[in-house]
């Protein structure tokens, strides 16, 4: 094997306790975002350092104010950190110029929003191509009809934005999301303007979706029920990271993988 072909520094390699490993997807150290607020600095996150592995589904939680949208924002480089650095698939992207930033986005990381964000002027098929189009990938036209089957839209592609429910915004949103086959899923309280019934069904989706293409999903909820199905959930509060476990479920896989792995 050549030296080139071994991962980065930054991809570290983790012992998941089966006897395989996985890499960090996600990686911030020692991450501070201080703002300037009239006369005086306002700290909005502090000393957060987290590593979230591949393919790993983690809820992110806390009251509102605590810097969960912040944290959403710098991972996916929409804004920079103060202080601390941030890795994303091995690339430190702390010092990356808007261009490589914006490359990075569009090549790994999807991006689903409360409010939707669709284009108003394109039908619901052209909002999932237009991502497609922007990167000059090729059968752009079969996967982005592929996508809207994926999230039973089949029949509501022509339609504008205007014309679709919440939930179906929602869920043109979430195709769109995953156009470029990213390797991370940002989801920033997805569920928060539609009522529970279609709610639930956009976090059943996203999930689904996010174990058939083994992306790394970074959820930010109020809703307890949500994050307790995740694999594991960070809770911020004021800034800071005030806990950060595995839930039940996944815990005791991972004290039975290790019992195995010992024995």
């Amino acid at each position: 094997m050549q030296n080139d072909e071994w991962p980065s520094v930054e991809h570290i390699a983790l012992a998941d306790g089966s006897g395989l490993c996985t890499f960090l997807m996600i990686q911030l150290k020692a991450v501070n975002k201080i703002v300037r607020s009239g006369t005086e600095d306002l700290t909005i996150l502090s000393d957060v350092s987290l590593e979230i592995p591949e393919g790993q589904f983690v809820a992110l939680t806390g009251a509102s104010g605590s810097g969960k949208s912040t944290l959403l924002g710098l991972i996916a480089g929409l804004d920079a950190p103060s202080s601390g650095t941030i890795t994303i698939d091995g690339d430190e992207i702390t010092r990356m110029s808007e261009d490589d930033l914006a490359e990075i986005r569009s090549a790994k990381i999807g991006f689903v929003f409360q409010s939707f964000h669709l284009i108003p002027s394109l039908t619901a098929f052209e909002n999932v191509l237009i991502p497609m189009e922007i990167r000059g990938l090729k059968n752009g036209r079969d996967r982005a009809a592929e996508l809207l089957r994926d999230v039973d839209l089949t029949d509501r592609g022509h339609h504008y934005p205007a014309e679709l429910s919440g939930g179906e915004q929602q869920r043109v949103a979430i195709a769109r999301a995953f156009a470029n086959e990213p390797k991370i899923l940002l989801a920033d309280e997805p569920t928060g303007n539609l009522d529970s019934k279609n709610g639930r069904h956009i976090f059943e989706l996203m999930t689904e979706l996010h174990k058939q293409r083994a992306v790394t999903l970074v959820l930010v909820t109020h809703d307890h029920a949500l994050a307790a199905e995740a694999q594991r959930q960070i809770v911020l509060r004021d800034g800071l990271v005030e806990s950060d476990e595995f839930n039940r479920r996944d815990a005791e896989t991972q004290r039975t993988s290790d019992q195995i792995s010992i024995g």
